[in-house]
């Protein structure tokens, strides 16, 4: 693996972090459940709770449906702002 490879994994593993806790803070501050933010996406509740642990790659259609549902910016939810 070159250093530019590594950083993209770095950078990208961080983007993913953000990702996963901004998704869980909106769902505890809105008192949904997993299963609630689920079937928005029309995904499981399992697949939703691989996407909060980091575990699985969620993609941009969710997180603009995401975005959408909760009146936020995707850059709120990716983490590069602080504002919604």
């Amino acid at each position: 693996m070159t250093m530019r490879s590594r950083r993209e994994d770095s950078g990208m593993a961080k983007n993913i972090a953000a990702w996963s806790k901004r998704m869980k803070d909106l769902r505890v501050a809105n008192n949904l459940s997993q299963t609630d933010v689920a079937k928005v996406l029309h995904c499981s509740q399992v697949a939703y709770g691989m996407y909060e642990l980091g575990k699985r790659r969620i993609s941009v259609e969710n997180l603009v449906k995401l975005a959408k549902y909760y009146h936020v910016s995707m850059d709120y939810l990716a983490g590069l702002c602080d504002q919604a």
